[in-house]
Formats: C-alpha cells, sequence, structure tokens
C-alpha cells in the first residue's frame, strides 16, 4: 500500500514489520466499506445487528470481561524525564517504554487484519482540528472511530505531505490484563495501546489523542484541549450565549450538556443547544475572544441511568446508527435494555457477559448491564445538536464554569474575581465521593479542571499555561463555579438539578452581560437570592439564600487540603495560584 506522506508510508511499514498482519486494509470513509465490515463483524460475533426497524443502524457488542473501562493504573505518559510527565501521572522513561511495547507487539497481529483509520478531530480542514492515524486489528475499533472521528480519503488529502500527524498502534493482541498498557508519548505525536478492547483505551482519537496528546500540542502552540462540554443559550431575543463546563464523572456533565429548558423558560422562548458533551479545544480568536470547537463527531455515553426523564436527548441521539457495548439484549424483541432505562427488564435476555440473565439473577440483584456500559452514537442524531457543531472556527465563550459535587462547602454558584482567581477555582476542583464509587464515602478528591488524568504533561506546567492564555485573551470569559449537589443534614439535595440548572446559567450569562447584581464573599461573587429565577419552582428565596451560605469554617479546612494539594508540585505550582490560595486564606480570618 503506498502513501503519498512519507512519514505515513514509514509510521504504516514499521508498524507492519512489527504485528505481522495477514491482511492491511485502509478505511476510506465510504458506507458501503463499512457496511461490509459491519456484516463481517456480525458473522464472528464480534458485533450483533438489533432490530432495524425499532433501533436502524445499530448493533451490540460485548467486550471481554477483563476489559470493560479506561485502566488508569496502566495509562503512561511516557517522556524522556520523569518532570515534564510530573507528580500527577504514570510515568515511564520513554526508551524504556518504546522496548517493553515492541517486546508484546512483535506478531501481535499474525493471522488478523490491520485496519489503516485516517482521522480528523474537528471537521476536516478547520484551523482548529488535527490529523491522526490509527492502525488497529478491530472491527469494533474502526467501526466506533467512524462515528466518534471524521474518517477517510478527504483526511489523508487534507493532510498532504505535512509531518503533523499523530501515530497511533492498537493491537488487540491477547487481552492480557498484565501486558495492557495504554501509552502516550507526546514528544514523538504517538500513542501506543496493546491488550485492551473497551473503548476508552482503544478509541485512541477519544481521551488519548484528544486530550493527553493535545494538551501537550496546546501548551507547544498556544491553546488549550480540555475536558469540557460545550453548550449554547439562546435567549428570548434570539442572541446565543456559549459556555464551556469541567465536571468530573458523576456530576451530570452530560445532562447540563443536553439540558431541556424548564417549561418557565421554555415558554419565554429559551433554548439550548449542544456544541460537545466531552471535550473542548479552546483558541484564541482574531477578536482577542476565546473560540472552542468539539473535536469529536460522536458521543461515548454511559448507558445506565439514561432514560426518558433524566436526559431524553441522549436516549433519542441512541436510537439510530449507535453501536451498544455491554448492554442487556433483549431477545423479546431484539433490542437492548439497562439499569435505569425504565422500570420493565426483559424476561428473556442476556446480560452484558453474554450469560441468560433470569428472573432469578434480577431477584438477586444481579445487574444485566455493566455499570459503564457505553453508547457510541452520533453527534448529527442529538435532536438538539447545535447548528454551529460543524462550524470550522468554533464558537465565542462567553462563560467557563467549573463544578464539583460538594454537600456543604461550595455554594451553589460563585464567580470568579479575575482571570487568575479563574483558573485557582479550576485549580481546586474537586467532588467528595459517593457511595458508587468504592471507599469511604465523603472523601474529597481533587481533579483539577477535570482534568487530572488526561492531562499529558506536569500539571503544574499545565496551570502555568492557563496564567499564560490569560494573557492572550482580551475580552475575557467570566469563571464560574458551580455546585448542585449541596445537601441537607439528612442527605437530600437542596437543589432540583437537571433542566432547572438553566436557572443558574441565566445568572451567570447576565454577569457576563452586566445585567445582574452579586454579593462579595471570601471565595468570590456570589447572587443575590432574588436574582435567582424561582419561577414554577417550589422554592423560596430563603432556600436559595442558604444554597448561596460560605461556611468560613469549612473553607478553612478546604484550605488547608488545597494546600496539601498544592504542595504535590513544589516549584512547578506557579506564584499566583500560590499567591490566590493565600488571599483565600487571609479572606477566611
Amino acid at each position: 500500500m503506498k502513501f503519498e506522506n512519507k512519514g505515513v508510508q514509514k509510521f504504516i511499514d514499521e508498524s507492519i514489520a512489527l504485528c505481522a498482519p495477514d491482511k492491511v486494509v485502509l478505511i476510506d470513509g465510504s458506507e458501503e466499506q463499512l457496511e461490509s465490515l459491519r456484516a463481517e463483524a456480525c458473522s464472528t460475533g464480534e458485533m450483533i445487528k438489533l432490530n432495524q426497524e425499532l433501533l436502524p443502524g445499530c448493533y451490540l457488542h460485548r467486550t471481554a470481561v477483563n476489559d470493560v473501562a479506561r485502566v488508569e493504573g496502566r495509562t503512561f505518559i511516557c517522556t524522556e524525564k520523569e518532570e515534564d510527565a510530573g507528580p500527577t501521572n504514570n510515568w515511564m522513561q520513554k526508551d524504556k517504554a518504546y522496548e517493553l511495547l515492541k517486546g508484546i507487539y512483535k506478531g501481535a497481529m499474525k493471522g488478523r487484519t490491520m485496519y489503516i483509520i485516517p482521522f480528523s478531530m474537528g471537521a476536516v480542514g478547520s484551523p482548529f482540528s488535527k490529523i491522526g492515524i490509527e492502525l488497529t486489528d478491530s472491527i469494533y475499533v474502526v467501526l466506533n472511530m467512524a462515528i466518534m472521528t471524521r474518517v477517510g480519503q478527504n483526511v489523508l488529502d487534507t493532510l498532504g505531505d505535512s509531518d503533523d500527524f499523530v501515530r497511533g498502534l492498537h493491537a488487540k493482541a491477547d487481552l492480557d490484563e498484565e501486558k495492557r498498557y495504554i501509552c502516550q508519548f507526546p514528544e514523538d505525536n504517538t500513542i501506543m495501546s496493546v491488550n485492551s478492547g473497551y473503548g476508552g483505551n482503544v478509541l485512541l482519537g477519544k481521551k488519548c489523542f484528544a486530550l493527553r496528546i493535545a494538551s501537550y500540542q496546546g501548551r507547544k502552540e498556544g491553546w488549550l484541549a480540555e475536558h469540557m462540554l460545550i453548550l449554547g443559550v439562546e435567549k428570548p431575543n434570539g442572541e446565543t450565549k456559549y459556555i464551556a463546563a469541567a465536571f468530573p464523572s458523576a456530576c451530570g456533565k452530560t445532562n447540563l450538556a443536553m439540558l431541556i429548558p424548564p417549561k418557565e423558560f421554555a415558554e419565554k422562548g429559551y433554548k439550548v443547544f449542544t456544541v460537545g458533551d466531552d471535550i473542548a479545544w479552546i483558541r484564541v480568536g482574531a477578536d482577542g475572544r476565546l473560540y472552542a470547537i468539539n473535536p469529536e463527531n460522536g458521543f461515548f455515553g454511559v448507558a445506565p441511568g439514561t432514560n426518558a426523564k433524566s436526559n431524553p436527548n441522549a436516549l433519542a441521539t441512541t436510537r439510530k446508527g449507535t453501536i451498544f457495548t455491554n448492554v442487556v439484549h433483549n431477545l423479546e424483541n431484539n433490542t437492548v435494555w439497562w439499569e435505569g432505562l425504565d422500570k420493565n427488564p426483559p424476561k428473556k435476555a442476556i446480560d452484558w457477559k453474554g450469560n441468560p440473565w433470569t428472573e432469578e439473577d434480577r431477584a438477586n440483584g444481579v445487574k444485566g448491564a455493566h455499570p459503564n456500559s457505553r453508547f457510541t452514537a452520533p453527534a448529527k442524531n442529538c435532536p438538539c445538536i447545535s447548528p454551529e457543531f460543524e462550524n470550522p472556527q468554533g464558537v465565542p465563550l462567553d462563560a467557563i464554569v467549573f463544578g464539583g459535587r460538594r454537600a456543604k462547602t461550595a455554594p451553589l454558584v460563585y464567580e470568579a474575581r479575575d482571570w487568575a482567581h479563574g483558573v485557582f477555582v479550576g485549580s481546586i476542583m474537586a467532588s467528595e465521593t459517593t457511595a458508587a464509587a468504592s471507599g469511604a464515602v465523603g472523601v474529597v478528591r481533587r481533579d483539577p479542571m477535570a482534568m487530572l488524568p488526561f492531562c499529558g504533561y506536569n500539571m503544574g506546567d499545565y496551570f502555568a499555561h492557563w496564567l499564560e492564555m490569560g494573557e492572550k485573551v482580551t475580552k475575557k470569559p467570566k469563571f464560574f463555579n458551580v455546585n448542585w449537589f449541596r445537601t441537607d443534614d439528612e442527605g437530600h439535595f437542596l437543589w432540583p438539578g437537571f433542566g432547572d440548572n438553566l436557572r443558574v446559567l441565566d445568572w451567570i450569562l447576565k454577569r457576563t452581560e452586566g445585567e445582574a447584581e452579586a454579593v462579595e464573599t471570601p471565595i468570590g461573587y456570589v447572587p443575590r437570592p432574588e436574582d435567582i429565577d424561582l419561577n414554577g419552582l417550589d422554592m423560596t428565596t430563603e432556600d436559595v439564600a442558604d444554597l448561596l451560605t460560605v461556611d468560613k469554617e469549612l473553607w478553612k479546612e478546604d484550605a488547608a487540603g488545597i494546600e496539601a494539594f498544592y504542595a504535590k508540585f513544589g516549584d512547578k505550582l506557579p506564584k499566583a495560584l500560590a499567591d490566590e490560595l493565600a488571599t483565600l486564606k487571609n479572606n477566611l480570618k
């Protein structure tokens, strides 16, 4: 197979020599080729074709039982020097990593086909976009990448003879947990993933490229790759404002990205549009504002808990052209089911492991779908997808929002004083563990900008890069922190959440326009309780006042936690953040 691009040719030749596939196929992105691959995957049992009347173009896949989630303990940043990976990443010296991996890849594709996937993160040809080539021996990977990214010959045409592309090599090998590695080589624009077949480890455009490699590229080239949703709020006057927001897992990120306005707001003419549910690439525009694109072309969502009430837009997105992974196979009508979809589990079904799932299993609390089961769905299916989704210039950001899950500490919403304070607020983001996570409940886990597992270089340098970006932005967005998870002493949530979160976003957008008042507190600015629109809610301004209180004693405890977390970064911690922490402590006296 001949490629005009010398770098592409060399990468493919070396990978073929190493992995020794029987056959090599270039993915051209045509529907005809993808359809033949779907048929092949169904003939080998790799995928199951679902009821085409009820779920057109939809398929079911099961991973190996030992291979069901991202493996953070087996994920490495491989650089020349350890300090470049920093204290929050697993590090491997890059030459040692190559040596180790080459031993595992040797002959790993014997008897198999190697697929060459040229893909674009972002609209093909957009100045924001980046190109990758993923080599894989998995049809499942090919078909998922064709949903999650833009794939095909036009990507190679756009690349031309440039060497600016990410090299991704994936081999299922033996799915051996002990030899499973997901390695990023940011200095070499390279990703190597072996012995996994699970999406988050093998769809190399996802976290591996879009965050770990891209965050490093962004630092070098002067932009940001962030673990953020992007949404547009169209106001009654027809104007649309855009927000990027970062949340750790289990904090309602997808729900916010696909928010449905409460009736009282919808009747006034508010609409919400999804630009992205997971990743934002952000650059400074010619007008001095920040612009963001979603580099992905699909959603890789968690199935359990997705239903017509919690997220009707996400559910509607999965109704065609979707690959479901590790959910229940409903044999009654050849469709799928998962916990939290509805109250009617199928009587005749196969569970995520491929075993019959019986009444007795259900009575004994045996889950039919894996808790991390997934759907890979095309973004264009989403009923609220933004008309700006394909805009190669991205959308202008008016606000950047950080969030976490705090029972008492953080108020419902507060605004940062300025850019440096906003970066500080993002850097101290935290969630308290819930019963859903293993281990103790109520433990504070810091997850700066929700990037802890995804930053491709030293996080101290990452904070410094955020601060430097502020100097390039002449028309700065405002920064906010939200917390939908404040509870009373019995542990009941005090805020309704879901669509009602628009009431908070509305205040945020009014602040960006200078239309709403705020009250200064030791941690930043909070709304006046009467400025949160409660029309249609069974709540009073007193209830909101309670949600906005700042308990100095709790914040003093938190400041001690921040100090301990910051200590990890040693002299890499930017002085501006140390100063912000000192200001916080002083304000709490």
